[in-house]
Order: C-alpha cells, then structure tokens, then sequence
C-alpha cells in the first residue's frame, strides 16, 4: 500500500513511520522549502515518550530530552517560592519519565528515520481528488501524485481539513485564546532556576516559564494576555514586547531571563488559537491528523502528545484490520476524536483559569499554589494521560 502524507512535522513525520514499520510505502510532502520547525520546543508527556518508543526511537528522545525532576512556581513580582514538589509520580504512574525536548531536534530525528529521499519540500497542496480507488494529490507546481490513501498533517490551516470537512454540518472554528505566546532557547542558567526543574513565574495573568531541554538549554515560554491582531516584528520590536509586560517584576529569575533572550538566535512569537472539537476525521480515502484535526492551545503540553498518540491510533488500526483502507480511516476517526477533542477543552479550561480573564478564577488558582504539595497538579498532568490509546485500554496504577 502507498500514503501520501501531507506535513513534516511531528504529527506527519511520526505517522509515516508507523506506516513505514508495516511496510508501506510512504511519501511525504511539505510546503516549507528547508527544516524551519514552529516553535522551540516540546513538552512530551509520557503518552508522547511512549509512542517515540514504540516507533523504535526511545534512546534517542532520552538523549535529547532534559531532565526534569521537579516543578515549581514563584511570584513574578517578588520572586517568593510558591510551591515545589517532584514529578517522580508522573514517571511512576505512567511508567515513562517525560522529556522536554527542542522541537528542531525531535523534527530533524523524526525526518531522518523516515528518510529524506521520501520526503518532498517546497510542495504545496492545492487539489485532492478520491475516485475510491485511489487518491490523487495536486501541489501548486502542478505536479501530481496517486496512492491508496492521504493523510493530511497539514497544520491548523489544513487545506486537507477544508476537503474532509466539505460536507460537514459546521465546518471547524478557530477560536483565539485570549493571549499570546513568545518562546525560545536559552543558555541554562541557575538564577533563572534550577537546571533539573520546571520553573514558572506567576501574576496578573502572566507567566514566564522555562524548562530544561537537550544541550544545555531552557525552552522558554512566555505569555501575555492582550487582543488578537496586534503588529508586531521581530527584527524591529525584538523583546520590547516582554520587557513591557515583565521589566517591573521584581523576581530576580525573570530579570535573568529577559536578559539571556537574544531575539536574532530564538524568539518566536506566537497568538494561541484552538479549533472547537469535531469528530469529522476522515472522508473515504483521505484523512486528518495533529493541528489540522484538534489544533490545541499548550496549557497542558498535549498538542505534541495528541499528534503522536494520532499516529499510533493510525498504525494499530492499519496493522489489525482488514476490510479496507476507508474501513481503517473510519476506525481511526472513532478512536481518536472524542479524546483528542477532550484535550482541546481541557486545554482551553486551563488557558482560561490562568490568564486572568476571570481575575477572581486566577487569583483563587494563585492563592491555591501557595504551599501545595502538588497533589492537585500531579493529579491533572496524569488526568490528561489517561485514556492514551498508548495504554491500549488499561488503567494506570494507584
């Protein structure tokens, strides 16, 4: 059988090779022109880890991965400690330590495995067409390829999601989260906080956030409150932006951060959307996955995860039944849409409990920090790890 997928990031990438493990044949194609990832880096939760593993990848992920032992929260203004605790439960629950990791690390990994003589860039799609036997794709160039089916892992402005969703009763809405997202890598730095943790400053809505990555290096991810649309350029704005909204904090670890921020190495901006649960997944031959299925906001660190746990779904389903590809398409969508469609909720929850748009909601969350023992937190990170379909159905221990 031969695929087609449509992106090489993550979620496409991660999917060719679990239908290269059964022996397909797999094409993929993508529009940007070199390896350029959106975004720094990756929270892999343990359901993510597990299906790097399961494609044969797992020493290679702990290499690039940080590690990560504790989590901690402080005051943004005063630099006060908040709470601290180990994620040690997380790993024992779950059975898999997570691992932060660069995305341009994870992305070069994924695209070697799958091999760069299977994979096109500076293709982009402009036509899908199913005659039920097969599926043809046409990019702008005016090229054309044929298989037995398409997977579109286009990114939350899928132009494979406009053809699946064509027919649908409502057609999928973005929604703005409210904020916006500027993150990059940094040089480890202890002031901004231990080299084994996850450090998050708090106030007014905002957070500065760093976590440890392969190379010796923090992923930082900053957000900021503020209306949709805004200009903004990097190589005239740089940081002003974040020296506006955290220059008079008074926590030492942020000054140390704002400082370490080098806009011309790494600092992407971004304003966080998500797409309002669907369950309209496949259409005959062809079918969706990752952001252009359940783009999610990073308030719990499952978007990555989701994508994965997509392409584990596609391989299982590929890999144990036999009536036919439309018939595998149909299992998948079955499989994954109401949990990946949960995910985006719970996601939005978060965003919304923690970014002041209820400014009572937010301090009663700030108040609820102080002096915890994580219990609370640990319990939703491992909430959102149940009902992977990497556990294959089974319940995770007490």
């Amino acid at each position: 059988m031969k695929a087609i997928v449509i992106g090489a990031g993550i979620g496409g990438t991660s999917a060719a090779l679990a239908l290269q493990r059964l022996g397909h044949d797999v094409v993929v194609y993508d529009q940007m022109r070199k390896n350029k990832p959106v975004g720094a880096a990756l929270s892999l939760w343990s359901n993510g880890v597990m299906v790097l593993n399961w494609l044969g990848l797992g020493d290679e992920v702990a290499a690039l991965g940080g590690r990560m032992d504790d989590m901690a929260y402080y005051d943004g203004h005063t630099g006060e400690e908040l709470c601290r605790f180990s994620l040690q439960p997380v790993t024992t629950r779950t059975g898999q330590r997570p691992y932060p990791v660069a995305r341009a690390d994870l992305q070069a990994l994924l695209m070697e495995r799958v091999g760069e003589h299977r994979i096109r860039l500076g293709m982009r799609l402009v036509g899908i067409e199913d005659d039920g036997d097969h599926v043809t794709a046409t990019f702008a160039d005016g090229s054309t390829d044929t298989a037995d089916l398409l997977i579109g892992a286009d990114g939350a402005r899928s132009f494979t999601r406009d053809y699946v969703t064509a027919d649908a009763a409502a057609r999928p809405e973005r929604t703005y989260s409210g904020y916006t997202n500027y993150n990059g890598l940094v040089p480890i730095d202890e002031r901004i906080g231990p080299a084994t943790q996850w450090t998050t400053y708090v106030g007014e809505g905002k957070r500065c956030a760093v976590m440890p990555v392969g190379g010796d290096r923090f992923y930082f991810f900053v957000d900021v409150p503020q209306p949709a649309g805004l200009p903004y350029d990097r190589d005239t704005d740089g940081a002003a932006s974040l020296e506006e909204a955290f220059g008079s904090w008074g926590a030492p670890g942020v000054r140390a951060l704002l400082d370490a921020i080098d806009p011309a190495t790494s600092l992407n901006r971004v304003e966080i959307w998500d797409i309002d649960p669907f369950h309209t997944w496949a259409r005959g031959r062809v079918a969706i996955l990752g952001d252009a299925a359940h783009n999610t906001a990073p308030d719990i660190g499952q978007g990555a995860c989701s994508a994965l746990e997509d392409s584990f779904t596609l391989g299982i389903v590929f890999a144990t039944t036999t009536v036919g590809v439309e018939d595998a398409l149909r299992r998948y969508q079955g499989v994954r849409s109401e949990r990946a469609g949960d995910l985006v909720l719970r996601a939005r929850t978060r965003a919304h409990e923690t970014h002041a748009f209820e400014p009572a909601v937010t301090q009663a969350w700030y108040d609820s920090l102080r002096g915890t023992d994580g219990t609370g937190i640990l319990r939703g990170i491992v909430g959102n790890i149940e009902g992977s379909p990497v556990l294959l159905g089974g319940r995770l221990p007490a």
